[in-house]
């Protein structure tokens, strides 16, 4: 009986590890889970810290989050159109991304806050961040540099993370966030296309007709100036030539104002 084994070769083995390693071939990141991270009690966590935290502790949060997000595809989606996954409760996927995001960013303050907490507030933090520590199961984008961010009290940080969590607690085992790994800004208004209706054309085209009125008043002031500048360096130029002697000749001696009023008298 003859055994045919195949011999093992280095090179062959190293090609497939990496096509196994190659993005194009792992598929789109998931972001799925199967029993649910955030427990029955969180709200009672949140409490406990409120309770124990200065109210008016300054933390920051992101101001310009984008409300919808942009054209995907996917199941159930259109590439071109928003997005039309509507939950029977009314609830969007595009809702769910923003809270997701939103959590994203206050659990990276938990962790911060704990390096600089005490024992008792750093089991504190530790319970609350638990709740959140799901977010960093799924491969995010590093945060968008158009991000602003503004300050305000930790308190209403918490009350937000209770918000979240609590929209996203019925949601969490039943939707993959796959489409949500990176956090996006809302446009500029700097470069929002102008709107097309008749009367925003007018208005757009207003400052036009505008414009040689306010050139013409920019440039009176130089030209009403220009002619007077011009007399006065004639009359000085003419003051400097009488005032100047000619050869041989001596002029009278300038008496002061107050010799011409003794003579007078």
């Amino acid at each position: 009986m003859t055994v045919l084994a195949l011999a093992w070769n280095p090179t062959s083995s190293l090609l497939l590890l990496l096509l196994l390693l190659s993005p194009g071939l792992r598929g789109t990141p998931d972001c799925s889970f199967t029993h649910s991270p955030i427990t029955s009690n969180f709200a009672i966590k949140i409490q406990e810290l409120s309770d124990y935290l200065l109210q008016d502790y300054p933390v920051t949060v992101a101001s310009n989050l984008q409300d919808v997000s942009h054209s995907w595809e996917g199941p159930g989606m259109e590439v071109g159109h928003r997005l039309q996954m509507h939950h029977p409760a009314g609830t969007r996927l595009e809702e769910l991304c923003k809270g997701l995001w939103r959590l994203v960013l206050a659990q990276r303050w938990m962790e911060q806050l704990k390096t600089v907490a005490g024992s008792h507030m750093q089991r504190l933090l530790e319970s609350v961040n638990t709740e959140m520590h799901f977010v960093t199961l799924c491969p995010f984008q590093p945060l968008p540099s158009c991000l602003r961010f503004v300050q305000t009290d930790i308190s209403h940080l918490l009350q937000d993370i209770s918000a979240q969590l609590v929209a996203l607690k019925p949601w969490i085992t039943r939707r993959n966030f796959s489409q949500c790994l990176e956090l996006q800004c809302q446009p500029d208004s700097s470069t929002l296309i102008p709107p097309r209706s008749p009367g925003a054309l007018e208005a757009t085209m207003l400052p036009a007709s505008q414009s040689p009125l306010l050139l013409l008043l920019l440039l009176l002031p130089p030209t009403l100036l220009l002619p007077v500048a011009a007399w006065c360096l004639c009359w000085r130029r003419r003051r400097i030539t009488r005032t100047t002697p000619r050869p041989g000749e001596q002029l009278p001696p300038v008496s002061c104002p107050q010799e011409v009023l003794l003579e007078e008298q």
